[in-house]
């Protein structure tokens, strides 16, 4: 917990994950001075930071941020919560006025853009920071030291399970278009290859078996993992069974045959990320590197169809 408060802005009010930064900003006891939305359905707020001034003009939001500086108030840190393919223009926002930028994920689209940032970064003096929140999870955090500690040349069988059904809204929103979102190996599965590398090491073959709007698969090998993946927002993908329980979202990492549980533990996860970043602990761009090159690959690679070492869903679906 900080003794002084920091004063933050925020791009991206109104979307879907930005109440958890909403939360992490007044749990670590800090301040938002002032945030930003093309949409006005922006309520929330009042269970934060009424007092925040609120922008829905770019424009306006940044000559406040140049009146605050003038008139001696230093916005410390500005939390980046807008769609995907704006990450980038809105953390040279943050490092241009000075502050410190923490973005969502993909922290950026394209693997260039991290090089580029970095040079801003040192040219300036201020960082960026991204949210890779399952490394703070308590039970990866103990796999990863169950890995860390089992033989150096031993390669582990994954097989990576994740579907979460999006209604026809999905498609019709800015995640919908490939080229704002980045598809939906990145914007559904950006955080678990994240994941995947942070415990099994750097990425030797990567290959796509399927590529379509709203489900993709493929096999991804690193040092210590062969990796069966599959990604889906389509409902008709969810086992029956939980269909008929209501259930709209299946999620299953399987290491070695051995089911991998950690569906609690979510709920102040951001808010901790935001501790050790204050705490100039943070994870940074070089450390987001590799899953956006991961997703970047598989974006822009050719599907060669179910042959090869490909995922168990690709039979029934």
């Amino acid at each position: 917990m900080n003794t002084i408060p920091k004063n933050f802005g925020m791009i991206g009010v109104a979307g879907y994950i930005a109440v958890r930064h909403l939360k992490a900003i007044k749990d670590t006891g800090n301040n938002l001075l002032a945030c930003l939305d093309k949409f006005d359905s922006v309520g929330l707020i009042d269970s934060y930071f009424p007092e925040s001034d609120f922008f829905v003009e770019f424009e306006r939001f940044d000559r406040h941020f140049d009146k605050l500086k003038r008139t001696g108030t230093k916005i410390d840190y500005v939390s980046i919560c807008s769609p995907n393919y704006l990450h980038d223009s809105h953390i040279r926002f943050a490092l241009r006025h000075k502050a410190e930028a923490i973005c969502e994920k993909p922290i950026v689209l394209n693997p260039w853009n991290i090089d580029a940032l970095q040079e801003i970064e040192n040219e300036t003096g201020h960082r960026v920071y991204t949210i890779l929140q399952l490394r703070l999870h308590p039970r990866i955090l103990e796999l990863r030291e169950k890995i860390m500690n089992s033989p150096k040349n031993k390669v582990h069988d994954i097989d990576l399970t994740y579907i979460t059904s999006r209604g026809n809204w999905y498609n019709i929103s800015w995640k919908g278009d490939i080229h704002k979102s980045g598809g939906v190996a990145t914007n559904i599965g950006v955080h678990f290859f994240d994941m995947l590398g942070w415990i099994f090491g750097s990425t030797k073959t990567n290959i796509v078996h399927l590529s379509e709007q709203n489900k993709a698969a493929g096999y991804l090998e690193l040092e210590n993992a062969r990796i069966r993946w599959f990604l889906s927002l389509d409902y008709n993908d969810i086992p029956k069974s939980l269909k008929e329980s209501g259930k709209r979202t299946y999620r299953s990492i399987t290491i070695d045959g051995e089911e991998v549980e950690f569906s609690e533990g979510f709920a102040d996860l951001h808010t901790l990320t935001y501790s050790e970043i204050l705490a100039g602990n943070g994870y940074g761009l070089q450390d987001a590197k590799q899953s956006v090159e991961t997703v970047y690959t598989i974006r822009n690679a050719k599907p060669v169809g179910v042959k090869g070492e490909y995922h168990p869903m690709l039979k029934i679906i």
